[in-house]
């Protein structure tokens, strides 16, 4: 038995079986809310679309929370503005990342799927870059720092990614390796691999429950048991940024372990993309915590 499977034995890929629909779920989930009648530019609303509005809209409101609690110094304007630089950076960023780091062929060969969003298509680590580079411009323009305004804005980022796994396991994607543990699940559009669904892990879910609800946990868990910048006893500012950067690569790390690597993708390295590009993410944590402490010594005053 491989490692990993030789120190978790439910990791090991169990041998292909014909659905047992007496014995594992079945995903049968609408993907859409609503469906639009034939013809129509979209086919209809999706749950996936609905978690990018509903995660926002929750990152809209814990940063009212936050300006109410003397936490951030920023009004309803700049709130505003953040949000809509947010909002650009994650949504440009993570198709754009889509594209390069998983369909790099097809878009060089024809850059207009881009728009195609109907298509589906948004890479996690492409819309942490495209908000990286959002929070970076917010805080020139707002003079409030790159730093500060990064610890603010990862505070913001699990629930949307608790309600984008939700929807991924809604759509019946990015499912898991085959598995017969009690709670695997059998995803009907899975026949590509063998010509059948086979049981597998609902890896989306334990995404949700790891990347989501627990960074969730953690992060606020962290933003609220220290005082903000400036005050005594206040964390090192970027600090907050770089916990997060390397918890979620390592939970999405351990994630990837479960997870069926992605049609025609090819590994790198014999690891998956996901795994391969969480360690550039370690990496920035690590960038960001060294930056924070190089801005505090910075703050403090020099001895007479």
């Amino acid at each position: 038995m491989p490692f990993p499977a030789a120190i978790l034995p439910f990791l090991a890929d169990a041998a292909p079986a014909a659905p047992d629909a007496g014995k594992y779920w079945v995903d049968n989930l609408d993907p859409f809310l609503v469906h639009f009648p034939a013809g129509w530019f979209l086919p209809g609303i999706r749950w996936y679309g609905l978690a990018y509005i509903a995660g926002f809209l929750i990152a809209t409101w814990l940063l009212h929370l936050y300006a109410k609690n003397n936490r951030v110094p920023l009004d309803a304007e700049g709130r505003s503005t953040l949000m809509t630089f947010m909002i650009l950076g994650v949504l440009v960023g993570g198709r754009l990342g889509y594209c390069l780091l998983y369909r790099a062929g097809d878009f060089f060969h024809n850059p207009l799927i881009f728009f195609r969003v109907w298509e589906g298509g948004m890479a996690s680590h492409g819309g942490f870059i495209g908000g990286i580079i959002a929070v970076w411009w917010f805080g020139r323009v707002s003079k409030l720092g790159f730093l500060r305004i990064a610890d603010v804005v990862v505070t913001l980022v699990p629930a949307g990614l608790f309600l984008g796994r939700l929807a991924n396991f809604a759509n019946g994607e990015l499912w898991g390796k085959p598995a017969t543990v009690p709670w695997a699940v059998i995803f009907p559009k899975d026949v590509l691999t063998y010509g059948y669904p086979v049981p597998r892990h609902p890896s989306q879910l334990y995404e949700a429950a790891l990347e989501g609800l627990f960074l969730l946990a953690y992060i606020q868990w962290r933003w609220w048991s220290t005082p903000p910048p400036g005050r005594p006893g206040s964390r090192p500012t970027g600090q907050l940024a770089g916990e997060f950067f390397i918890a979620y690569a390592l939970v999405r790390i351990f994630c990837e372990l479960f997870r069926e690597p992605d049609e025609g993708i090819t590994l790198i390295l014999g690891l998956s993309r996901g795994t391969f590009y969480s360690f550039f993410m370690i990496a920035a944590g690590v960038g960001f915590i060294i930056a924070s402490r190089k801005f505090q010594g910075s703050q403090r005053p020099t001895p007479r």
